[in-house]
């Protein structure tokens, strides 16, 4: 591998890390948008979650305009058809999951469980070559986890699960964008996951007794979900674009922290101590492997 090789595959990953945890931020926001909408002011989380995805739609339609419909061509439909199903389906089960009175926090650590699907799936599908450092960190970050959640504590609840659920299925959901990515462009990608979604979350909310943010502040905190989604995913397709899925999953660990952030200052949830632990081995882990791949290359 010569020197300009290797200068260019380390650019390539920090550029994917810094996309990975700049949608990590935008994630968090949508996400403390999301739970005081469904949480505080009563939306049903399938209303919650068309309103989101359909802001999103129109948000991205710049992008349709630039890249135009020819932009649009696949040649894998049923990839795409596969792939959104999986992430409807996430998305679902998530947005439920931050309508339960719990801690945004405990969601996300929960949610964590997801790298290990990504990482065993990144090895047996995608044929990518996960090192020891990589399973190794994120190991790391999945304990740090736990620790934060203390599943075996009298305050866990089993309504909580549903994040794990949706881990599973976005695990799933994000190996099928990179495969998408080998011949794809990331706006595109976005583009069919935000066209796909938007009639399968509205069939999912008629069915539930489709709801109309009744106050001016759930129609803020709905457009603000919705843009922010917008622009996580965007980068989140651009994160994948730059470098391979086992390598990417501890800066998704950095959601962590974000998210406590977000619960604490919107409603107030002050993490028992166990938090700082296992957001130390996050974020230890994360800056672990960043620094082994600087200097592999």
């Amino acid at each position: 591998m010569t020197d300009a090789t290797i200068v260019s595959n380390s650019k390539a990953a920090l550029t994917g890390a810094f996309w990975m945890v700049f949608a990590g931020v935008g994630f968090a926001l949508s996400n403390v948008s999301i739970q005081y909408l469904t949480m505080t002011l009563g939306l049903a989380s399938p209303s919650a979650t068309f309103w989101q995805y359909f802001v999103s739609l129109v948000a991205m339609a710049p992008v349709v305009w630039r890249i135009g419909f020819s932009g649009l061509k696949t040649r894998r439909l049923g990839l795409h058809i596969l792939r959104v199903g999986l992430a409807a389906l996430g998305v679902q089960l998530w947005v439920a999951a931050l309508a339960y009175p719990v801690p945004i926090w405990q969601a996300i650590a929960l949610l964590m469980t997801s790298p290990f699907f990504v990482t065993i799936g990144a090895a047996l599908v995608l044929g990518e070559r996960v090192t020891s450092r990589r399973w190794g960190a994120t190991l790391l970050g999945f304990i740090g986890g736990m620790i934060i959640l203390a599943p075996w504590s009298e305050a866990f609840v089993w309504g909580a699960l549903l994040p794990v659920a949706a881990a599973v299925l976005w695990g799933s959901s994000i190996l099928c964008m990179k495969k998408l990515e080998e011949e794809e462009s990331p706006q595109s990608v976005t583009l069919y996951l935000l066209l796909f979604l938007s009639p399968i979350n509205l069939l999912l909310a008629l069915g539930a007794g489709f709801e109309v943010p009744g106050t001016a502040m759930a129609w803020w905190l709905v457009i603000a979900a919705g843009l922010l989604g917008a622009v996580a995913n965007s980068t989140l397709a651009m994160a994948y674009a730059r470098t391979d899925a086992a390598y990417l999953q501890p800066f998704d660990h950095l959601k962590l922290p974000l998210n406590v952030l977000c619960g604490f200052i919107v409603f107030g949830w002050v993490p028992p101590g166990n938090l700082w632990l296992g957001a130390a081995l996050i974020i230890g882990a994360s800056l672990f492997i960043v620094q082994a791949e600087r200097k592999t290359g």
